[in-house]
């Protein structure tokens, strides 16, 4: 069996694109992968192009030394364009081995370790009384874990603009308040987005008494490894950080230092299930759950449910539901999924079951993907009241 073909096939669904990988080969089995780097797919598909031409006639079942010729194999390797196409390609390899062999992706990962994978939700709601009510809404419908964002005390002047200060005592305020609310069964914690400083992030934590967050997401930006050690001894909140990197090496100093509690591995990002398989046992080594980032679509999902099943140190993965019901729906927009996923994980309660079908177990209906074409989205960029730019 050899590759004969790798697609981007750059989809819109609910907000934002999804750019889905189609990797061929000549004896008619093909796999679908996902890219994590959205608002940039324009440079991920340039990037698949220049890896197509590597790849047309290799064996897909040699997916380990294809992921090191396509990281090693040029002088500029790594970095976010690269191995979010590459991520791409490796989960479509694992989905083509997967079919080839009659078996779900978790059995070449080393068998199932579990049989549903849990998940956590998040809080909508732009006030505190919002939040508060979607929170106790979840959990009417059986979530436990539940993630909240950051709040601010009244509208900004206009959408785009965040004041870290103004949001810090009013978004303790109510987690505390939500803490009171319901209770010590609830698993709690909020995503800042790194959007703080050190001195604003321990601020914020010094406001909560002990025990009103299970763990703190992303407050800060990870690029200077040095800027979480100083936070780590300002706070004992745990930190969940990782959604961001792009490889082992990236999450090695946050594991070898302890950085993080739970390491948020993007399957998308990271480099596939070749890479994500050492990152998670790596963090076993150092006793860190994974608690995977999951913003994309059903085969992101798909991917790393497979991936938690088969790695004994996981916690809960990401997954995007209406308050109403728990149906997933990626981006926002459930018709869209709905049309074009006709094969895709379906939650049971707040958990996903472990399916047992060959490869991902998700398919892609690609004649309404072809009718799509790419349309141009940015992320929102933010400013600070004084004009001054500012994290999204």
């Amino acid at each position: 069996m050899r590759i004969s073909d790798v697609k981007p096939y750059p989809v819109w669904v609910g907000s934002r694109n999804q750019l889905l990988v189609k990797v061929e080969t000549d004896e008619g089995i093909h796999g679908w992968g996902e890219s994590g780097l959205s608002g940039r797919e324009l440079a991920v598909m340039g990037a698949l192009k220049h890896f197509r031409e590597f790849l047309i006639g290799k064996d897909p079942m040699q997916r380990g030394r294809l992921w090191q010729e396509l990281y090693r194999g040029q002088y500029f390797e790594g970095g976010r364009v690269l191995l979010a196409a590459q991520s791409a390609i490796d989960i479509a390899l694992h989905d083509i081995a997967g079919k080839a062999l009659g078996v779900p992706v978790y059995q070449l990962l080393g068998g199932k370790q579990r049989d549903v994978v849990p998940c956590f939700a998040t809080a909508a709601g732009g006030s505190g009384e919002q939040m508060l009510d979607s929170i106790q809404l979840l959990w009417s419908h059986g979530w436990r874990v539940i993630r909240t964002m950051p709040l601010l005390p009244r509208a900004p002047a206009a959408p785009e603009v965040f004041e870290p200060r103004e949001s810090i005592p009013y978004t303790a305020q109510w987690l505390v308040k939500a803490r009171e609310t319901m209770g010590g069964e609830l698993t709690l914690g909020v995503d800042y987005h790194h959007r703080l400083t050190i001195a604003e992030s321990a601020s914020f934590c010094q406001r909560l008494p002990t025990g009103t967050l299970d763990f703190i997401e992303e407050p800060i930006r990870d690029e200077t490894p040095e800027a979480y050690e100083a936070l780590r001894k300002l706070t004992a909140v745990p930190f969940a950080v990782g959604e961001e990197f792009s490889s082992k090496w990236q999450f090695l100093p946050y594991i070898e230092r302890h950085l993080t509690d739970f390491a948020r591995l993007d399957i998308c990002n990271v480099g596939g299930f070749t890479e994500a398989m050492k990152v998670a046992g790596w963090a076993e080594a150092h006793y860190i759950d994974l608690m995977p980032h999951n913003p994309l679509g059903p085969i992101c999902t798909a991917a790393t449910i497979q991936l938690a099943a088969a790695v004994p140190n996981f916690a809960w993965l990401e997954v995007r539901v209406t308050q109403s019901e728990n149906l997933y729906y990626g981006q926002g927009g459930v018709n869209e999924a709905e049309a074009l996923f006709p094969a895709q994980p379906r939650l049971v309660g707040n958990s996903f079951p472990v399916p047992d079908a060959p490869g991902l177990g998700v398919e892609l209906d690609e004649k309404a993907a072809q009718e799509q074409t790419w349309r141009f989205w940015e992320a929102p960029h933010w400013r600070r009241g004084d004009g001054s730019v500012t994290n999204w």
